[in-house]
């Protein structure tokens, strides 16, 4: 059965002008040939060799998509790139066996003849296609569905098919509101990762920069006899001014926070205060009771809020709390 293969025209697309000529190409040039090749193994040592400060993640992935180029694409598979400064799609079949020819293709000295059949605007596609074909990999396969969906543009829109996709656009819409929660809750959830790699003192000053990023004037207090108060926060930053937040940060994966945890905090606060507890390894529901009846003002943050709140509060951030959580803006349509 023959393989659908997406072949990523270069970062950006930068060299869709050349795949447009009759090719298909891959970089990591500084391998060198694979005509002679065993298999994975092969490739594997001799990209350790060509690139010795890879990370094992980035070895593992770069082979696997090496090795589908070399050895598992056929002739007669198809294939689709993407040409972005046309917003076009080149749709074709593979036309050749693997050649190592550094001349061919820019930066892509590993190469196939490509026949190519046609291009489809982008706008054509269903947003699921979109999607998929949007990918970053170099290399990957294209479901049966996609694929579908791109012939049927390559062969024209007929009365039927431009009616069905003008009665979808509502459930493009939905889909794309999937993705964007999707996307969101991924970014979220890799954004935890990291708050788990910050040790007590890191996690520490971060709480402080996020109360920082609120308005608020923070001071982490130094190690030794703290009384259950970590980061001490107020609007002067001295406490003169109301409120003065008290914070106890418990950094600790998987292991939530009891009721004489909460307790032990609460009797450190004073009129006035407001209790701040922050538990990346959540609370118990002895704990949480604990806060609900107490009578002094307390927020329980575990590491999902926390993390909400970084996200929520984080463009207004200083370098310090920055540099503790790096993280990048990501745009999405509004429509």
């Amino acid at each position: 059965m023959a393989h659908v293969w997406m072949v990523r025209a270069g970062r950006g697309g930068y060299v869709s002008d050349d795949f447009a000529k009759g090719y298909i190409a891959i970089g990591w040039g500084k391998i060198g040939d694979l005509s002679s090749a065993a298999g994975v193994a092969d490739i594997r040592d001799l990209y350790a060799r060509a690139y010795p400060e890879a990370k094992a993640g980035e070895v593992g992935n770069a082979v696997a998509m090496i090795n589908k180029f070399r050895s598992v694409m056929r002739v007669g598979d198809q294939i689709v790139s993407y040409d972005p400064a046309r917003r076009e799609y080149l749709v074709g079949k593979v036309a050749g066996d693997y050649l190592f020819d550094p001349g061919a293709v820019k930066d892509h000295p590993h190469v196939r003849k490509a026949e190519w059949v046609g291009r489809v605007s982008r706008d054509r596609l269903r947003v699921r296609s979109r999607n998929t074909l949007g990918s970053t990999l170099t290399l990957f396969s294209v479901p049966e569905d996609v694929l579908a969906d791109v012939l049927d543009a390559l062969h024209g829109l007929s009365q039927n098919k431009v009616e069905e996709l003008a009665d979808a656009a509502e459930q493009e819409r939905e889909e794309l509101e999937e993705t964007r929660e999707d996307t969101q809750a991924r970014a979220l959830e890799l954004i935890k990762d990291r708050l788990l790699r910050l040790d007590a003192e890191q996690m520490e000053h971060l709480v402080a920069a996020l109360l920082r990023a609120m308005g608020y004037r923070t001071r982490v207090t130094p190690k030794g006899p703290d009384r259950g108060v970590d980061v001490f926060a107020s609007p002067d930053g001295l406490g003169f001014q109301e409120p003065r937040i008290k914070v106890e940060v418990k950094h600790r994966r998987n292991s939530a926070i009891g009721s004489q945890e909460i307790r032990s905090f609460l009797g450190g606060l004073r009129p006035g205060d407001r209790g701040l507890y922050v538990s990346t390894g959540g609370y118990s529901k002895e704990g949480k009771y604990e806060a609900e009846r107490s009578n002094f003002p307390i927020s329980l943050l575990d590491l999902d809020e926390l993390a909400s709140y970084v996200v929520t509060h984080y463009e207004s951030f200083d370098l310090e709390g920055r540099a503790l959580i790096p993280l990048v803006k990501v745009y999405w349509p509004a429509e």
